[in-house]
């Protein structure tokens, strides 16, 4: 099918007269400027979604009576449900069982003072604590028993054994499943808007829709999106080389095929 242009003509024509270069330049800094609210949901609901995980994984680990059968109904409504769905649920129900608890212990909790964020940050940390509680489990039950029983042997606490064996040990595991659920998290976040949080995502909606140059303003919204995820992806990488325990064979190669001469040599008279 012959077209009316050639190809250089074609693509010349669409970012002259179909693509508008200003409104894209100028999605930029309206969507920039709410990087902190989606960085705000991200590290307050990985650090709570943490600690919740971290509990979750105990329960599950010791088999707690009735607290492990409810994890596990939490864990699987969680993970079986949409993180859209959960956040309508949340948003919705809190200022309900607020307004059953006013009346029925004659409180008066002012439902319409609770903010938006409020109920962004309890969804996803509840739906990062379900998913990254299974990780942490597993992760812990990778070690082996007998570092754990060899270190209860040399006369430690089981508070000692968990941090200085378990811990470090099953951090490394869980170093590249826990990144990929922050950037994961990240991403979420565009979800936010259900809940009346005005983060990127919402703001390249309200410019899109003030412009009518959606595709513009979502493609700035996409690359900025893409070059924070670098800057994650290089800090977990980071992380993992820190976390990262050396093999103690590979370890005494390199220190028997060294070379003197270089930085990390040293040479002994």
């Amino acid at each position: 099918m012959q077209g009316k242009y050639s190809f250089q003509e074609f693509w010349a024509m669409f970012f002259d007269k179909i693509f508008n270069w200003d409104a894209f330049v100028g999605s930029f800094p309206n969507i920039v400027s709410k990087i902190p609210v989606s960085l705000e949901i991200t590290l307050f609901s990985a650090i709570f979604g943490l600690i919740l995980a971290l509990i979750l994984a105990i329960i599950s680990i010791q088999k707690v009576p009735i607290l492990n059968q409810l994890r596990l109904l939490f864990v699987s409504f969680m993970r079986g449900t949409p993180i859209y769905v959960q956040l309508l649920l949340t948003y919705y129900g809190i200022p309900l069982i607020l307004r059953a608890i006013n009346m029925n212990y004659g409180t008066n909790y002012n439902i319409n003072n609770i903010s938006s964020m409020f109920f962004v940050i309890v969804t996803f940390t509840l739906n990062e604590a379900a998913f990254n509680s299974e990780t942490i489990r597993s992760a812990i039950q990778s070690v082996e028993t007998g570092q754990i029983e060899a270190a209860k042997s040399l006369g430690m606490t089981s508070f000692q054994v968990f941090r200085r064996v378990i811990l470090p040990e099953s951090a490394t595991v869980a170093a590249a499943p826990l990144g990929n659920a922050l950037i994961g998290l990240f991403k979420g976040t565009s979800l936010s808007f259900v809940a009346g949080v005005i983060e990127m995502t919402a703001e390249a909606k309200i410019l899109g829709g003030s412009s009518y140059r959606i595709f513009e303003a979502y493609i700035a919204l996409a690359i900025v999106y893409w070059a924070i995820n670098i800057v994650f992806e290089n800090i977990i990488s980071l992380i993992e080389r820190k976390l990262e325990i050396p093999n103690p064979e590979e370890k005494k190669k390199r220190g028997l095929f060294s070379n003197p001469f270089d930085n990390g040599g040293a040479v002994h008279d």
